[in-house]
């Protein structure tokens, strides 16, 4: 059955709500440390919407153990449905004061550049209001990275929608290629949040 997630009651004054959003790249199993790290700072709080592709490199109950919870496409909707219940996508970015898409797949990234929203985290980003900070991490093969539409799709994000786009970086990537592709270390994921609200360790 769908939860429901009313961003009134949701939200708490005073905190940082941070919105990771995890799609299909190897990448994604570094969200458990992002949600943990970030989760070790004062009043922060933390939703996770994840891809079905993403969860295949980490389990659910690991960001759960860690304080937060993890929404996928079947708590969008469901045959229980009526007009006038919350709808998540919608809740979601009401509670968001930053969105972090890391990692950003390719194939997340060609869907964002080209506006459309076919699931849940296409529908929030597309749902976004402008003054929502928005931290795009792209994580893919370098010969994903390198083709042609990836850097139109990047232009797109950055000059249209007004993102911001950080990395990727050069590394040896999980499928033994050497190059450029990795997502952004994700301690410096964790401390573009840290500085741009100036967190405080908890004691």
């Amino acid at each position: 059955m769908r939860q429901n997630f009313v961003a009134a009651q949701e939200r708490e004054d005073g905190h940082t709500h941070v919105l990771l959003i995890t799609t299909g790249s190897v990448a994604s199993i570094k969200a458990p440390l992002i949600v943990s790290e970030l989760l070790s700072y004062q009043k922060v709080k933390i939703e996770v919407v994840s891809s079905k592709p993403s969860l295949a490199f980490f389990s659910k109950a690991d960001v759960q153990k860690a304080g937060s919870r993890v929404w996928t496409d079947d708590d969008e909707w469901d045959d229980k449905f009526e007009i006038g219940d919350p709808i998540l996508h919608i809740e979601l970015r009401r509670w968001a004061d930053i969105v972090l898409i890391a990692p950003c797949s390719a194939n997340t990234l060609s869907k964002i550049a080209q506006g459309l929203c076919d699931n849940l985290i296409t529908s929030v980003l597309r749902a976004l209001a402008p003054t929502t900070p928005t931290y795009v991490f792209p994580s893919m093969n370098t010969l994903m990275y390198e083709h042609p539409l990836t850097a139109e799709h990047i232009r797109i994000l950055k000059e249209v929608i007004g993102y911001n786009v950080v990395g990727p970086i050069g590394k040896t990537l999980a499928c033994g290629d050497v190059g450029l592709g990795a997502m952004t270390e994700w301690r410096d994921v964790v401390r573009i949040v840290v500085d741009r609200f100036s967190l405080v360790k908890a004691s």
